[in-house]
């Protein structure tokens, strides 16, 4: 096995931790999957009557007739990866290959106040006991997990192609276009952004909505990515935007492929001042830097600029790191492992007045490691004010690790501590400077109360 080169502070893909709010649902969580990897055989049920309208028809899709099919095999496993079957005598060499990493770099000696010897010898006992291929996958998924640290976690071969691709920002998969996260307290999921061209776009659904239900199907603990599915097939999503009832809208699945979108836009002032506002969803997809530099450029120098990380789950140093340089540079911190440290180190790149223009950064519970600490340093630095509520607090930095067959494992390996001031973020999290904060889907950007207030606190209105 060997190191990846890319350190991460939180992976978007696999993470299925016991902070459910923190998982995206496209790409798919690690959760079991289905023994096939190709999506059965199935029998279309017609769409009983009286009809939706679909809100949009492909070309390819229109001499399909439109029908549903059932829920529970309405995900669509990736089919260019083909699942491998791996012997028990290589199932028990990588389980004891991850058990070596854990105990030799896992960031905490304690191992978190679990006993990481008990935890091994049960798992130890289920491989011996025979698993199939996919089963042992998902048991050393369950087995990482129970470290709790909410960070690290094991990735199965077909996994670890997905997490590449999308890591690329070249996404493809049959579905109707929606990169959200769902809050099971409320029983819905919360649409982050959608795809340009997506189903989801044509049917009108955009950031700030949320999904009630998939085919009738509630969104609960037992929600699956029931949005896949096989290509040209209908799926009746109930949506609510904010302040409005529901509605039903029928979607026709097709092709997505693309990486995952920015929002930029100016902010609307009374004042005359020119400030942007860009939205970063993610820090895991290396079309971002790109994106937003396009952005910086568009929008010409700022008098102010916002930058909302509220719904951001963390990524890659090499997302995160080419972003910091638009905004600021030199010593902003270290990574401490169990015996060594490294540090973080910015050379600017300015693009317009990026590194002079007054800066906003917005959090909320849901920004996450990278997005922890991005607003941190640059908080600590003096260069940015925070809004929105205190982050949760965690800040750990992954390391990962190859297995021969192509599984991985990302280990909690370092946490971080910035260079100007004492703080330890993994117990407070990034506090605001400004407390202003709503759920993401009972507002639009016109009436959002953290955008209002940090305008305000530019001096702008």
């Amino acid at each position: 096995m060997r190191i990846k080169r890319i350190i991460f502070g939180l992976l978007i893909l696999p993470m299925l931790a016991c902070n459910f709010v923190t998982q995206m649902v496209y790409p798919p969580t690690p959760t079991p999957l289905p023994t096939e990897t190709m999506v059965p055989t199935v029998t279309a049920s017609p769409i009983p009557t009286p009809q939706l309208q679909p809100a949009y028809i492909p070309p390819e899709c229109s001499t399909v007739p439109l029908a549903t099919i059932p829920p529970d095999l309405a995900v669509q496993a990736t089919p260019d990866v083909p699942i491998e079957e791996i012997s028990q005598a290589e199932q028990l060499s990588i389980f004891r290959e991850l058990g070596d990493v854990v105990e030799a770099v896992y960031v905490y000696p304690d191992y978190n106040g679990k006993d990481w010897n008990e935890i091994e010898s049960r798992y130890q006992a289920r491989i011996e006991a025979g698993l199939d291929t996919q089963s042992f996958y998902n048991e050393m998924f369950l087995m990482i997990e129970e470290l709790g640290d909410e960070h690290s976690f094991f990735l199965s071969p077909v996994e670890v192609a997905e997490s590449e691709a999308e890591l690329r920002g070249d996404i493809e998969y049959v579905g109707v276009g929606i990169y959200g996260q769902p809050d099971f307290e409320r029983d819905r999921l919360i649409v982050v952004s959608t795809f340009p061209g997506s189903p989801a776009a044509y049917g009108g659904i955009q950031h700030h909505d949320s999904i009630l239900s998939v085919d009738g199907q509630a969104i609960n603990e037992d929600f699956s990515d029931r949005l896949r599915g096989p290509q040209c097939s209908a799926v009746v999503l109930t949506v609510q935007s904010p302040g409005e009832a529901p509605r039903d809208v029928m979607l026709v699945r097709y092709s997505i492929h693309g990486n995952i979108p920015i929002d930029a836009r100016l902010v609307s002032t009374t004042d005359g001042s020119k400030i942007g506002y860009i939205f970063i969803p993610s820090f895991f997809d290396e079309t971002l830097p790109e994106q937003i530099e396009n952005a910086l450029n568009e929008f010409g120098r700022l008098d102010g600029l916002i930058l909302d990380l509220r719904m951001n789950g963390g990524g890659s140093s090499s997302v995160t790191y080419p972003i910091l340089e638009y905004f600021i540079e030199g010593r902003l911190g270290q990574f401490v492992s169990r015996d060594s440290s490294r540090e973080l180190e910015i050379r600017a790149n300015e693009i317009q007045n990026s590194q002079t223009v007054p800066l906003i950064v917005m959090v909320s519970q849901d920004t996450v490691s990278f997005g922890e600490i991005f607003a941190g340093v640059l908080q600590d630095a003096g260069r940015a004010q925070i809004v929105g509520e205190t982050s949760l607090g965690n800040v750990e930095v992954l390391h990962g690790y190859d297995f021969e067959d192509g599984s991985q494992v990302w280990i909690a390996a370092e946490t971080f501590t910035s260079s100007f001031s004492g703080a330890n973020w993994e117990e407070t999290g990034i506090i605001p400077d400004v407390q202003a904060f709503a759920e993401w889907d009972t507002f639009y950007f016109e009436n959002d109360p953290s955008v209002a207030a940090a305008v305000n606190l530019l001096g702008h209105q």
